[in-house]
């Protein structure tokens, strides 16, 4: 991942914002080198992604990729130690 990847992700989560990620995308991701080696092997030809939702990506809300809702996380500045 890189910073605003890292970022979002951090957000979401010190917000209560839904992720952007789901287990659904996971199972795709992943999915990746499985169904390229499954393409080699018929010589380079289409294969079929399988839909992990069951087609429940047609009903998905939009996410807030402009922070809308969120985008609010401010840094956490500790104070140095006291001298004693």
């Amino acid at each position: 991942m890189d910073f605003l990847e890292d970022w979002r992700l951090i957000d979401c989560l010190r917000n209560g914002l839904p992720l952007d990620q789901d287990c659904y995308d996971a199972a795709l991701w992943s999915s990746i080198a499985p169904l390229s080696e499954k393409s080699v092997a018929v010589h380079s030809n289409s294969v079929e992604v399988p839909d992990f939702t069951g087609g429940s990506w047609k009903t998905n809300e939009p996410v807030d990729i402009l922070l809308e809702q969120g985008g609010n996380t401010k840094v956490i500045r500790t104070e140095p130690p006291q001298a004693t």
